[in-house]
């Protein structure tokens, strides 16, 4: 058994896939106006979904994510940095800026349109 995906939602799918290219992943391609969408191969699948596609497969109206989060490993502390600028200057929201943790890695907290925590994380030196 492995986890093979993750899943986020969203109501606003063009915002949500801008900051998931912001961090790197490659939407070339995709059908902006799918209410499903998976960016290229990037490890474990990442899937986004339309509030509206969740509400018709379950009957519910999906919550606002507020405890959710997930962790990308990045390359090098400098990538870390670079992940979290460029989050910032697609207009998204940088909750924790980069830092070097108690831990031993480089990291920073991003936030998705939906409310998605996405911590950016790589061993220090």
């Amino acid at each position: 058994m492995r986890i093979d995906a993750v899943s986020v939602t969203t109501t606003d799918m063009e915002a949500t896939v801008a900051f998931y290219t912001a961090l790197g992943f490659d939407f070339a391609g995709v059908d902006l106006s799918a209410d499903h969408v998976e960016p290229a191969a990037a490890g474990i699948r990442l899937m986004i979904d339309s509030a509206a596609l969740i509400e018709k497969l379950t009957g519910e109206v999906p919550r606002p994510a507020n405890h959710a989060a997930f962790a990308i490993l990045c390359d090098s502390p400098a990538e870390v940095d670079g992940k979290a600028a460029a989050v910032a200057d697609a207009g998204f929201s940088v909750q924790t800026a980069p830092w070097d943790a108690f831990w031993g890695q480089r990291y920073a907290t991003v936030v998705d349109p939906a409310g998605y925590h996405v911590d950016l994380f790589a061993p220090l030196p």
